[in-house]
């Protein structure tokens, strides 16, 4: 077994809120390399063998850029927000088919004192996001047992935004409306420093894909997808 992270990671992340300026960024690049980058690049490369183990059809890419670990860099363009970096890092595992985040996949996010697990299809366009409520509409029982299970709902809840009316050419009064209203299809777990720190968090995350699979399916299905 393995041990990809220290709490070093959540120092330097700790650091760097505070210091989120590129001057100081520069003089501390090596403590980003050795504690959040390449240990989550070493936990990419090793989910590849793992992954099938869920699903053949999600993807562990190691690449530097463009692959599964999210850049720490910020897009600051449009933001009100200049600071450059993320003090976060993200890790997600997208479905074969995919061309960015907004697409089904499997998700860790490290940041200290707020680490989490992810699963589903976070900000999809409006018309993926129309699929997935037809889908839901029309498999409701098959939604509600994704979603509803005893092994999934005491450990994951449903996240993200929501419409504030019912959606165009959905019935208000559908028992399922709380759900049709989602703008992000994701549910979330906690996950604890000491977690993201030990030997059995690549097996530990294995098992919260396998845990999440009937939900994401359930996305693929409505996509067209394979699962």
């Amino acid at each position: 077994m393995a041990k990809y992270f220290s709490p070093e990671l959540f120092t330097f992340l700790g650091d760097l809120a505070a210091n989120n300026d590129r001057a100081w960024f520069a003089e501390n690049k090596q403590r980003y390399e050795d504690h959040v980058r390449q240990p989550a690049l070493d936990f990419i490369t090793d989910m590849a063998e793992r992954l099938d183990e869920v699903s053949p059809h999600f993807v562990a890419d190691a690449r530097t850029v463009g692959g599964s670990l999210f850049r720490i860099h910020r897009d600051t363009r449009f933001a009100k927000d200049k600071t450059p970096y993320k003090t976060n890092t993200g890790i997600q595992f997208r479905h074969e088919n995919a061309k960015d985040a907004h697409a089904p996949g499997f998700y860790l996010h490290l940041e200290p004192r707020n680490c989490f697990f992810g699963a589903g299809i976070w900000h999809p366009e409006t018309k993926v996001a129309y699929r997935i409520r037809e889908h839901i509409r029309d498999e409701p029982d098959a939604w509600l047992e994704a979603t509803r299970s005893k092994a999934f709902a005491p450990t994951y809840t449903l996240e993200g935004d929501s419409l504030k009316r019912p959606p165009r050419g959905f019935d208000a009064d559908h028992p399922l409306l709380r759900d049709l209203k989602r703008k992000d299809f994701i549910a979330t777990a906690k996950v604890s420093h000491a977690e993201i720190t030990g030997v059995q968090l690549m097996d530990s995350f294995i098992g919260r894909c396998q845990a999440t699979s009937p939900l994401v399916k359930e996305l693929c299905a409505a996509l067209d997808i394979a699962f």
